[in-house]
């Protein structure tokens, strides 16, 4: 629990653990490909093991590897509160289930499995907020163009837009709410922050700068990318 406003909130967390490896080319799901000698989600497990605020933790795993999950949890003494479920189709019916499993809960944090470079403090800094909802981002610092059948249509604003990043954190109750609504009516969202504006455009959600070591590993250049950032500026200095 934490004291916000004068009240006691809870926090919880949904992991999405659903990745299997297709794009990695290996016949290991990414969250258990080794990363520093270890795999890649224990590096997530590990952090949050530190966060007392974090009171429950439900990671969506496919089916077939709920068991090695509970196994990595117990052969590396992980003591916090954790419930391995099976996860969805999609990424977003993956939240929707971890949501349902901390009905009750004030504030749900959403993270992914394969960003294994969240720090404590950027953890405590999002569930200390005192703003509700809160995001990570980077500014882009490329140029952003939008495009229709292969052809420029429309020249963005950069300085508009933001490389959204996790862990998000939402008001549980709206989060919950927008997901029941979203698959009653069939809309897809690449990740939480779109899916809650859109049925909460009256709720601000806060940006938080985010952090160029907070890299989703998705492909082989990621991995060989995070070994070095784990190497150069994370290992000896967590």
């Amino acid at each position: 629990m934490i004291l916000r406003r004068g009240f006691l909130m809870s926090t919880g967390m949904v992991i999405l653990a659903g990745g299997i490896g297709k794009r990695m080319n290996r016949p290991v799901p990414k969250q258990f490909l080794l990363l520093g000698g270890k795999p890649i989600i224990l590096h997530v497990l590990e952090k949050i093991e530190q966060i007392e605020e974090i009171e429950k933790v439900v990671i969506c795993s496919p089916k077939e590897h709920i068991e090695e999950m509970q196994k990595l949890i117990f052969n590396h003494n992980i003591q916090k509160n954790i419930l391995c479920v099976e996860g969805g189709k999609s990424r977003q019916e993956s939240t929707y289930i971890g949501c349902k499993n901390l009905q009750g809960v004030d504030s749900i944090i959403v993270h992914e499995a394969v960003r294994p470079f969240v720090s404590k403090k950027e953890y405590l800094d999002l569930i200390n907020d005192e703003s509700e909802n809160v995001i990570y981002g980077l500014d882009i610092p490329f140029t952003v163009l939008k495009q229709e059948d292969g052809y420029i249509k429309e020249n963005l604003k950069r300085d508009e837009l933001i490389n959204v990043q996790l862990p998000q954190k939402f008001n549980g109750e709206l989060l919950l709410k927008a997901h029941e609504d979203a698959a009653k009516e069939g809309l897809f969202f690449t990740e939480d922050a779109s899916l809650f504006y859109h049925y909460n455009p009256d709720k601000k959600v806060r940006v938080l700068k985010g952090s160029l070591y907070n890299v989703k590993i998705t492909t082989p250049v990621d991995l060989v990318t995070c070994e070095e950032i784990y190497k150069e500026f994370i290992v000896g200095k967590e």
